[in-house]
């Protein structure tokens, strides 16, 4: 972690205000080979959702598609 890690990190909790969620699936995006493992060991429901809008389409899942 870097200073300007530090206050990126300030930055963008003070202006969109994530919520955790938001947040691991941000980490999971951006992580490498090693470090998406074991945040998918932590939130495995995170993982799973992530996954699930990844490769839906537009993100929504089949029970979210039924008013379009």
């Amino acid at each position: 972690m870097s200073l300007h890690d530090y206050s990126h990190s300030i930055e963008i909790s003070a202006t969109i205000e994530p919520s955790f969620a938001t947040l691991i699936m941000c980490a999971m995006r951006k992580a490498d080979s090693d470090n998406v493992e074991l945040l998918r060991a932590c939130w495995p429901e995170i993982w799973d959702e992530c996954y699930a809008r990844y490769n839906s389409p537009g993100g929504r899942l089949p029970s979210e598609r039924g008013g379009l």
